[in-house]
């Protein structure tokens, strides 16, 4: 079994945002953590959780994401996402791009999820808010292009 620890931040909704992820396989152990000048929370919780599984090089092990994020959990074990592909129905949900991406991912492993409550002393899920902050707040933040692209259409 690998272990997929998850979370995302956000620095305001939008604002600053990043992810952390924490693969756990046996004895080893690997972060995986990114920042992001302007974005969301729910993108964020989302995006650790496929950058997560993309990783993973050995897609016939199960996997179990350990996440706070109630967004994806629900969005998956309520089955609404696959509605959403079904219907071809996501240019009214918020994230298309990520949501598309997680799918294609998803469709490729055997993946279960396990929902924690957040800032509950869960301590991997604390250590990914750790590496979500501080890649939010950090000097090297990267363009989060799903989310600038679909404002600048709202907006243009």
């Amino acid at each position: 079994m690998i272990y997929l620890f998850t979370d995302g931040s956000s620095r305001g909704n939008p604002g600053p945002g990043g992810y952390g992820a924490i693969l756990r396989f046996g004895q080893h152990e690997k972060e995986l953590t990114e920042g992001f000048r302007l974005t969301t929370n729910n993108r964020m919780e989302l995006l650790a959780i496929i950058v997560g599984l993309e990783a993973i090089n050995r897609p016939e092990l199960p996997i179990t994401v350990v996440t706070d994020s109630k967004y994806v959990v629900d969005s998956v074990e309520k089955r609404w996402v696959f509605g959403w592909e079904k219907k071809a129905d996501f240019g009214k949900k918020a994230n298309e791009d990520l949501w598309r991406r997680f799918l294609k991912v998803y469709a490729q492993r055997k993946v279960f999820f396990k929902w924690v409550r957040g800032h509950n002393g869960h301590p991997e899920n604390e250590r990914c808010d750790q590496l979500a902050v501080r890649s939010a707040t950090g000097s090297r933040l990267l363009i989060d292009e799903g989310y600038e692209l679909i404002e600048a259409r709202r907006a243009g």
